[in-house]
């Protein structure tokens, strides 16, 4: 299945794609970085799908779902892109240095698990 994604998450992402999936169903994907070689795989469940409703800007044809299984790395990777991005449209200093401090706990939290 083809799909665009976007609010990429390091917990999971929502897929634009003409024929979603079903609630529960659990596979295996790959979402291909602009601009490199390398693509990021994940096992995900779809948790939330637009299967018959509307397909407008409210509820867009797609499926949001959650990464089941991914690595430590690719979550990092994702985190690191995504408070670029936010850095990059000048969000509030005061925001950007909560979410700083929340992967900075999510990463601490992993390595003392480990």
């Amino acid at each position: 299945m083809d799909g665009v994604t976007s609010d990429v998450t390091p917990n999971g992402v929502f897929i634009h794609c003409k024929k979603p999936l079903r609630l529960n169903v659990v596979f295996e994907m790959a979402i291909d970085i602009p601009n490199s070689e390398h693509s990021i795989t994940a096992k995900a469940e779809v948790v939330w799908s637009n299967r018959w409703g509307p397909d407008d800007e409210i509820s867009p044809r797609g499926m949001g779902v959650r990464f089941v299984k991914i690595s430590s790395e690719a979550r990092k990777f994702i985190a690191r892109t995504a408070m670029n991005n936010l850095k990059s449209n000048e969000v509030a200093p005061e925001l950007l240095q909560t979410l700083q401090t929340l992967v900075i706990e999510i990463d601490e939290a992993k390595s003392q698990a480990a």
